[in-house]
């Protein structure tokens, strides 16, 4: 009985519809229903593969760069008694262009946090989360030498309430990057760390970020050249407060 009331609002827990109440039930059912949990990773994986597909017909930024430079072209060449119609049509095109700009920004970065959470959920759900098992941050880190092309630095956790259960290579856009794994009570805290390139600098912001991906908390910033995002199903304090121990870490 409980899956004929479950079952039927995957989709729309997954696109983050439900109500908060229902966020919750959902989050319950789902920690004690083997089979809503699997059918609600598989519809993941199938959002995740469409969602993939889609980005082939994204415009490129030389698109965009093409657009503006023919748009400026256009505009210089008018005659000066048409200039106020001409001025009119170039605002409207500018307009709609930093329109689409945005409406890109912002759905880019959503799908590259989904793709994390994704990543987080499908590592979850494997027999072997990580590769490197140790609550030993100086046995962690080093385990990371040689495969990535950028060095970070971990929190001391002592006493801090978070255990560090150890970490994998993780890739987001062929980039390969860091993805630690931490409990806070029954909770699984997933941190990935990249390098922040240009195209990642684009869809996110300088400053810190906060957001609900799915039925996960989100933390984002950039610190030293580097990308740390933290996932979990954790509370916002506990994520914030893991963010801030990272952020003195790599300070």
């Amino acid at each position: 009985m409980p899956d004929d009331i479950w079952r039927p609002k995957l989709d729309r827990y997954l696109d983050s519809e439900l109500s908060a109440e229902e966020m919750r039930g959902m989050d319950a059912h789902l920690c004690e229903c083997g089979s809503c949990a699997s059918e609600a990773l598989s519809r993941l994986q199938v959002k995740r593969a469409t969602r993939l597909a889609g980005q082939r017909y994204v415009p490129s930024n030389e698109f965009r760069r093409r657009m503006e430079r023919q748009v400026a072209a256009r505009s210089r060449a008018r005659r000066v008694w048409v200039w106020v119609p001409a001025l009119a049509m170039a605002m409207l095109l500018l307009a709609s262009i930093v329109t689409v700009g945005r409406w890109y920004e912002r759905t880019r970065s959503q799908q590259l946090l989904t793709e994390l959470a994704d990543i987080h959920v499908a590592d979850l759900a494997s027999s072997t989360p990580v590769d490197v098992v140790s609550s030993d941050r100086h046995t962690v880190k080093p385990w990371f030498q040689g495969k990535l092309p950028f060095t970070f630095d971990l929190p001391e956790l002592q006493a801090s309430g978070y255990k560090l259960i150890g970490g994998r290579v993780a890739y987001l856009e062929h980039e390969p990057g860091a993805h630690l794994l931490y409990d806070v009570g029954a909770h699984h805290i997933s941190v990935f760390i990249f390098r922040d390139r240009p195209e990642i600098e684009r869809v996110f912001p300088a400053r810190d970020s906060s957001r609900r991906v799915l039925s996960f908390h989100v933390e984002s910033w950039a610190a030293g050249g580097l990308r740390y995002f933290v996932f979990g199903d954790a509370s916002p304090e506990a994520i914030q407060g893991l963010s801030r121990l990272l952020k003195q870490a790599g300070a």
